[in-house]
């Protein structure tokens, strides 16, 4: 990995947009790892200022000291926008984004939809699924939601895949190429094979990690994954310890002190501990971590995997991952923003340590052009193989001869042309000013001024995820089920998504908001929470993060649920059930 990190630093806070370094971003670390002291003390602190500066001046410059128990009192999104524009300035910087999307991405206007449910990067525009679509033949089956390429599946032995597998077909080299670079990882130092999604990307490490002698599995996650849940159970079988962080209530901090103790050594025998799972941003909850915590695993003799699936399309090559160096990286991409989310997993392996992983015989992915594609090559796929392959989908067989064409991943070329400062400057001002709003909606004609909605996790913070997870109250305090108001935003034309936080710990002097959360929970020492969740990608607009507050803003109204329900029996649609 190539990532210059402190002039990283420096270059993104002369724009304006200053910036938090992970790297020393959190107070209980106290040591060094580079001969940088200075350097990063200096970074730290104009970074920190920079920070205030930033809340202080989101908190004070929208809807001071106002409450909106109405929602039809909420301003105009003309005037909204207004507002916005002049208090976030940097923002204007990022009008490329808005040309990239109404010239690539234009299906988002047409179809009026706000995509809020996506985490994660494209690889070609829409703009390009339209091209593709329009040079296929009339008679082909391709269907019109697998666009480009198909995936098929085979069975290997990791170990030997990641030694001796190579690059595969023409097609397949392409896109692990430019995925490299993308992710800005050296093929030098990691060898990496394609998964069918990251939940098989993390299942492969719990089969493949030796943990016969690095008996412990410790991870960090502050809601309940499927890929995660699918890599305890494994490991469990395989004779792992589990163990997980927790997260301090309310604002979902990691509970630094119990992690730290799960994570140092209690003897100073220098034996391999175990795999540690870090996320360096909570994809529910928008929580940013300290990279201080690999580091510290690395010391401590732990086996690194870093889950960079929820990161955002430039955080890679902006930091010190080159001082970090993680055994293990998994990431995903989909192929089209807002078309399909279908896509893959990418898991990526140092090279130092495969020696040490064991046998194991498990599923990876191929990717194959698809039937009438122009990313198709005459020798795409040899014949005679003697690895059994089951496809995801029919009619995938390329033919014999076929003119190929150069690659264009137009999704992830927007990606690196618009750069780190873009794109974190504009999903920052947009979450930020999103959680503001939110927190101004208030129930009316309540004696104890019940706000509309809680949120989960960090509130306005310059260094937060673009992720989002909140729920929404009646005026009598009772929770509306995140399923219910995932339906109603879909009928609205806005997609969210549900999650399930865990791992919660509760200081004593939240006792009694502990009850309150978890008084509707069955059984002892089930402190889950389910939430709705709002992602703000890369292409997001203003009106986007508008029509979600203003969507939210009609629960102030105590029928607006029973209106709905009688509204779409009205209309011979299928009844919404409380």
């Amino acid at each position: 990995m190539h990532s210059p990190c402190l002039k990283q630093v420096e270059q993104v806070c002369s724009h304006g947009g200053c910036c938090s370094n992970p790297l020393f971003s959190l107070p209980e670390f106290t040591y060094t790892t580079t001969t940088a002291t200075a350097t990063a003390t200096t970074a730290t602190s104009t970074s920190s200022a920079c920070r205030k500066s930033f809340t202080t001046t989101t908190t004070t410059s929208f809807f001071p000291n106002t409450r909106f128990t109405d929602h039809e009192s909420l301003p105009s999104y003309k005037e909204s926008l207004t507002t916005f524009t002049q208090t976030y300035p940097k923002y204007s910087d990022t009008a490329r984004v808005d040309r990239v999307r109404g010239q690539e991405y234009h299906h988002l206007s047409l179809s009026n939809r706000v995509c809020l449910d996506y985490i994660g990067i494209g690889l070609f525009s829409h703009l390009q699924l339209q091209t593709h679509h329009s040079s296929v033949p009339s008679s082909s089956d391709l269907p019109s939601d697998f666009p480009f390429f198909n995936t098929i599946y085979k069975s290997v032995n990791l170990k030997s895949q990641l030694l001796h597998g190579g690059d595969g077909s023409r097609f397949e080299s392409s896109v692990r190429k430019r995925i490299m670079e993308f992710m800005n990882i050296s093929g030098d130092d990691y060898s990496m094979v394609f998964t069918p999604n990251k939940s098989s990307a993390f299942k492969i490490v719990s089969e493949a990690y030796p943990f016969q002698t690095s008996r412990k599995l410790l991870t960090v996650y502050d809601y309940k994954s499927e890929a995660v849940d699918a890599m305890v159970t494994t490991s469990e079988r395989r004779g792992a310890k589990v163990m997980s962080a927790e997260f301090k209530w309310p604002r979902m901090r990691i509970h630094s002190a119990r992690l730290r103790k799960m994570v140092e050594r209690k003897r100073k025998k220098k034996k391999a501990r175990g795999l540690f799972v870090f996320p360096l941003q909570s994809r529910t909850t928008g929580a940013s971590y300290s990279y201080q915590w690999m580091l510290k695993a690395h010391e401590n003799g732990w086996h690194v995997l870093l889950d960079a699936c929820a990161l955002g399309p430039k955080d890679m090559d902006s930091f010190g991952l080159s001082l970090i160096r993680p055994d293990f990286l998994i990431c995903s991409f989909y192929k089209v923003f807002g078309e399909n989310p279908s896509g893959f997993g990418c898991l990526f392996v140092k090279k130092s340590i495969i020696s040490m992983m064991e046998d194991s015989c498990v599923g990876i992915a191929t990717l194959i052009p698809a039937e009438n594609s122009s990313f198709q090559s005459d020798d795409e796929f040899s014949s005679g193989t003697d690895i059994e392959l089951q496809q995801d989908q029919p009619n995938a067989q390329i033919p014999e001869s076929s003119k190929r064409l150069e690659i264009e991943y137009r999704g992830l070329d927007h990606v690196d042309s618009l750069g780190l400062i873009q794109i974190s400057t504009r999903t920052r001002c947009l979450i930020n000013w999103l959680i503001n709003a939110l927190t101004k909606l208030e129930h009316p004609n309540t004696e104890t001024k019940t706000p509309l909605i809680e949120i989960y996790g960090p509130r306005i913070r310059f260094d937060r995820g673009p992720a989002l997870a909140f729920n929404i109250y009646d005026w009598k305090g009772e929770k509306v089920e995140p399923a219910l108001v995932q339906k109603l935003s879909d009928r609205n034309n806005i997609s969210l998504s549900q999650g399930c936080l865990h791992k919660i710990w509760f200081d004593d002097k939240y006792a009694e908001e502990k009850e309150r959360v978890f008084m509707a929970k069955k059984g002892k020492g089930v402190h889950e929470i389910t939430v709705v969740t709002a992602a703000v990608n890369f292409l997001a607009s203003f009106e986007d993060v508008y029509r979600l507050w203003a969507f939210v803003a009609r629960f102030l109204d105590a029928d607006y649920v029973e209106k709905e329900r009688w509204r779409y029996t009205a209309l011979n649609q299928k009844t919404i059930e409380v």
